[in-house]
């Protein structure tokens, strides 16, 4: 039987873990909304005029959107959201490809060195990010390499691929081997096994790694900022600079943006999951 106490005890810790988690995106959420353009922290009014400010538009009234822009450009903030997204597709659909095959490879094929090489794909992950940035960084100069938005893509796919194999081969392992082997025995070749048999079950996995080296991609800064160069500012670098010179109600409104693109992604994850399980 549960106790009464224990029971309520823990039901409290989990609404306060909830709450810690949650509490400061829903205060960023409620701010994007303030009118005052001086002190954000002093609610003086209900607005929209932020949101309305970033896409280009104007307040009618002449009111708080004239009083403080305070995004210099909308062209620079939607060409640093244009750059996010591009290095966000190219890097999700590399280290997809990447991680699975090599997922795969090590999960299926014994050979020398294994153990080493699959913690060797681990490694970036631990790596702290400032100094696989320094260290991306050097390289590319070293090469002679012109810092752009293939250089991000490039960075990106070095540690991203990490995450989506650990993803895919977390689901692997829970596949039963036999299965291709009876494909095998029914004559089936090893692309018609892989492509019949293996990925169909691995797709749940193949998804997760996706989505979550989508997220991870377009949340980067401290990488992006050591290897981004002139005119491929991401939308994080270009947050980062207006923070430097003041936390203004655009921040607020761009925030509330990325937790909504992140909570439809999240969403878009689940009901693709659950329309796979349901078939």
């Amino acid at each position: 039987m549960r106790n009464p106490a224990g029971w309520l005890l823990l039901t409290a810790l989990s609404l306060l873990f909830f709450a810690f988690i949650y509490a400061p995106l829903l205060v960023i959420v409620g701010y994007s909304f303030n009118a005052n353009p001086v002190n954000m922290m002093v609610w003086d009014g209900f607005t929209l005029d932020w949101y309305r400010g970033l896409f280009g538009l104007r307040d009618r009234t002449g009111d708080a959107l004239s009083r403080a822009a305070y995004v210099e450009s909308t062209d620079q903030l939607l060409a640093a959201l244009r750059n996010s997204l591009i290095v966000a597709a190219c890097t999700t659909a590399i280290s997809t490809v990447i991680g699975t095959a090599t997922a795969i490879a090590l999960a299926r094929h014994r050979f020398r060195l294994r153990r080493l090489y699959e913690g060797l794909m681990l490694m970036p992950m631990m790596m702290p990010d400032i100094v696989l940035g320094i260290g991306l960084l050097i390289f590319f100069v070293s090469l002679g390499m012109q810092l752009s938005l293939l250089t991000i893509i490039i960075g990106h796919c070095t540690f991203l691929t990490s995450y989506v194999f650990i993803v895919v081969q977390a689901r692997i392992a829970g596949i039963d081997p036999a299965l291709e082997e009876a494909a095998a025995d029914l004559g089936a070749s090893e692309w018609v096994t892989l492509r019949k048999v293996l990925l169909p079950q691995l797709a749940p996995g193949i998804l997760g790694g996706a989505l979550l080296a989508f997220v991870i991609s377009m949340d980067d800064l401290v990488i992006t900022y050591f290897i981004a160069g002139t005119g491929s500012t991401t939308l994080p670098v270009f947050i980062f600079g207006m923070i430097r010179r003041g936390v203004k109600p655009e921040i607020n409104a761009i925030a509330t943006l990325i937790i909504l693109a992140s909570v439809l992604i999240a969403a878009l994850g689940l009901w693709l999951r659950s329309r796979r399980i349901d078939r």
